[in-house]
């Protein structure tokens, strides 16, 4: 990795999908994050990121009061307008505080999965000259595996770092890390990633 052309993005580390409480939407999620210690490891990476000078940047799904601009259509996500869920500046959508943002790291909303779909975050990354991306985020099967794939076919080298990320169950996301992701990035620990920082 070379820092002047690396970006560490980190994908949906928010209070509704990591944390449980109230404002947790997806309890079995925030089990995961749990008890991988997710949230610490990411903390760990990003501090190391910011001490190298990599470009930072946090992406969360975040609606518009209209929902309008919910690009995924799809029934699985009908519940966030019926429920007026996840709306940008809610507290469930904020970014966990462990991992917030500071002065000068963009903040991506989303309204689908992909990071990339409906978003200026391409644009970006091609702007600042980034040519690989280090990926971290839950939930590892989608999110995750979404922006690989994505950020594969449009010309980024891509590491994900597997203990920044967490699924639904172990076994969907050791499915995500042993075969799908490899396909479309370089799967490495948290450890190998700070050492090469």
């Amino acid at each position: 990795m070379t820092r002047p052309d690396t970006a560490l993005l980190l994908l949906d580390y928010q209070v509704a999908l990591c944390e449980h409480g109230p404002l947790g939407r997806m309890p079995v999620l925030a089990d995961q994050v749990a008890e991988r210690k997710v949230v610490q490891t990411a903390a760990e990476v990003l501090a190391a990121a910011r001490a190298a000078g990599l470009f930072v940047a946090h992406v969360r799904l975040a609606f518009d009061p209209t929902y309008a601009l919910r690009t995924n259509r799809l029934p699985r996500f009908d519940a966030y307008p019926q429920g007026r869920a996840m709306l940008a500046g809610s507290p469930e959508a904020a970014i966990v505080a462990d991992l917030a943002p500071i002065d000068g790291e963009p903040v991506v909303d989303k309204g689908c999965v992909d990071p990339f779909v409906g978003t200026p975050l391409l644009h970006v990354l091609h702007a600042e000259g980034i040519r690989t991306l280090v990926l971290g985020g839950v939930a590892t099967n989608l999110v995750v595996e979404s922006a690989a794939r994505h950020a594969g076919d449009a010309g980024f080298q891509v590491v994900v770092v597997e203990d920044m990320c967490a699924s639904f169950s172990p076994a969907a996301h050791e499915f995500a890390v042993t075969t799908t992701l490899p396909l479309f990035a370089a799967v490495r620990s948290a450890a190998d990633v700070v050492g090469a920082l």
